[in-house]
């Protein structure tokens, strides 16, 4: 079906038309039209717009009324103030409008962008042979989010999961299994992610304590750098199962966060490896790097130390080794020749700012970035304890990011329980929903704040029934749903020749901005603003039931199904902008 008009977008051009008419000479003028307290919308455009005319905007303002076309859609339009107009809607244009939206099934009027691009997502980014922990949460949820709304409003997403698997640590570990082959080993067939993670750690402290007491292994793990490096293959082989243990690890966490990650999206800095010889030859041909003290550097103006030196991008160490930079600049490479993105988009902590902006920058001299392909790093603040501080264990350890996952599936459980008796929930749904609540929670608080900001981790807060929660919303719609159990033989269906009460407006003219919401999100990567939608409507929705009675008592026959059809239409709407978010909406709860 095609996409629907909103509101909003009809009465903007309404008044845009009007405008233009009664001032040709200002071309195409903007009303700015917004919603309002004192009206369904106010335009404010004319008072600019007459200042620079020379013009009195009351009298412009009288005049653009004047040549709106009114009727089926706009019911009232007035001059208010110095020269703002103040536009309400017929009821039959917004239950007409949301019809359309209902009629038009899962993408409830959503269009697709014109013209989509490929735009490659870099996220979830955790280390092989390293524990996740409670900092690799904001990139996996924020990103996967990120995705899902990108993929709705029809944009190619390319996906990566840029791992951290190699470099200098992985030699003292090779070394270490090859001298003690079985470490590794599953005895019993398949393992755990929690078992996996087992095995690398008990590795991992294994061969850190003989590497700092025994000088001949130090010595044979530094030349098993070199042996990686070159790809020598016994070495590789048994880098391959330091990246599968871990995988196994990795894909268990993601499972409990309720992320999909694919194998093929998984390319970590290994993957660019082969690339790295010519991005730094291609970078000093140009003249964009320069060699300086024996290494291959990239320097900039206005970037500069504490002593106001030039703080230079290092793309080859003096020693020949490559740091992150090279296998950046060689990743964006990949991305924009071969895998033709028109973004690249990095959600990556606000923490390594500068060092994206000078990857971006030194990319953009290379001519790799340009007005067609974008770069733009997501930046995401600290996950902040209750006390204002970055969140740590009591003794100070960053906190496992599977423990805290686990935690806030348990107090939510609790609270499932608390209300199942009354439901009629069995223990298998109370299960799967305290999972499914628990982790929405984990997310919703995550996407609710600006990525930018840091937020609190309060638990207590995010298992809430009240207020900005996710179980606020998983509640609504659930609500929701139970409703059409006891409704008999009457169903949601539209009736546009009724009028409706202030609470049906005001819910109405929100769903309708359901689109225009989804629009603005994907094209400012603003997750907070889609839950932001999302709280007001289960908002709205909890005045409309309060206010519009559904059920009991019963109301006239076409009253109950148009009421009907809004809550329908409500749960809908809940049900897809939380899967947007990567949030599940239990039918019972």
């Amino acid at each position: 079906m095609a996409s629907v008009t909103s509101l909003t977008a009809s009465v903007h051009q309404r008044l845009a038309d009007a405008l233009t008419a009664a001032l040709p000479e200002a071309g195409s003028a903007d009303p700015l039209l917004r919603r309002s307290d004192r009206a369904d919308f106010q335009a404010n455009g004319i008072l600019a717009l007459a200042k620079k005319a020379k013009a009195n905007p009351r009298e412009l303002a009288t005049q653009v009324v004047a040549r709106v076309e009114s009727g089926e859609v706009i019911k009232d339009i007035e001059v208010s103030g110095p020269g703002f107009l103040n536009i309400t809607i017929t009821d039959r244009a917004i239950t007409e409008n949301l019809a359309a939206r209902y009629a038009d099934g899962e993408r409830l009027g959503v269009p697709l962008v014109e013209h989509p691009g490929t735009t490659v997502i870099d996220y979830a980014q955790p280390n092989v042979a390293k524990e996740m922990h409670v900092g690799h949460l904001r990139s996996a949820v924020i990103g996967d989010a990120v995705v899902q709304i990108l993929e709705f409003v029809g944009e190619s997403v390319v996906r990566r999961h840029h791992i951290g698997d190699w470099g200098t640590q992985f030699g003292m570990l090779i070394q270490y299994l090859i001298e003690h082959p079985h470490e590794l080993d599953h005895q019993g067939g398949e393992v755990s992610g929690e078992e996996a993670m087992s095995n690398l750690n008990r590795l991992y402290k294994a061969a850190r304590t003989l590497f700092d007491s025994d000088e001949e292994f130090k010595t044979r793990a530094r030349r098993r750098v070199v042996d990686l490096q070159a790809g020598e293959p016994e070495t590789l082989a048994m880098w391959q199962k330091f990246v599968d243990e871990s995988k196994i690890y990795f894909y268990s966490v993601f499972e409990k966060l309720d992320m999909e990650i694919r194998d093929p999206d998984v390319v970590g800095e290994s993957g660019y490896n082969d690339m790295l010889d010519e991005t730094c030859r291609l970078l000093e041909e140009s003249g964009v790097a320069v060699r300086s003290e024996g290494a291959l550097c990239v320097f900039f103006d206005d970037i500069k130390g504490p002593e106001g030196n030039p703080v230079p991008l290092i793309v080859r160490k003096s020693d020949g080794g490559y740091g992150y930079a090279a296998t950046d600049l060689s990743a964006i490479r990949d991305r924009v020749f071969r895998l033709k993105a028109s973004t690249l988009l990095y959600v990556v902590d606000a923490r390594q700012s500068l060092h994206f902006k000078m990857v971006f920058e030194t990319a953009r001299r290379a001519g790799w970035l340009n007005d067609d392909v974008k770069a733009h790093q997501l930046a995401f603040g600290t996950v902040l304890g209750k006390d204002g501080k970055p969140f740590k264990t009591r003794e100070g350890e960053t906190i496992r990011l599977v423990d805290l996952l686990e935690e806030a599936i348990e107090r939510a459980t609790t609270v499932v329980r608390e209300k199942a008796e009354k439901v009629g929930l069995s223990e298998q749904e109370i299960v799967e929903n305290g999972r499914y609540v628990g982790i929405g929670a984990v997310k919703y608080a995550d996407l609710s704040t600006s990525a930018v900001r840091d937020y609190k981790f309060d638990l207590d807060q995010m298992v809430s029934l009240n207020g900005d929660t996710s179980v606020y919303l998983q509640y609504a719609y659930a609500r929701i749903r139970s409703i059409f159990g006891k409704a008999g033989d009457r169903t949601a269906l539209a009736h546009p020749e009724l009028e409706l009460a202030p609470a049906e407006r005001e819910l109405g003219l929100h769903l309708d901005r359901f689109a225009e919401t989804l629009e603005e999100v994907a094209a400012e990567y603003a997750p907070h603003k889609l839950a932001a939608y999302l709280y007001q409507l289960a908002s709205l929705y909890t005045t409309f039931y309060d206010q519009c009675p559904v059920i009991k008592p019963a109301p006239a026959q076409e009253v109950a199904e148009n009421r009907l059809f809004l809550c329908d239409l409500t749960a809908r709407t809940l049900h897809q902008g939380m899967a947007l978010l990567g949030i599940r909406t239990p039918e019972r709860l």
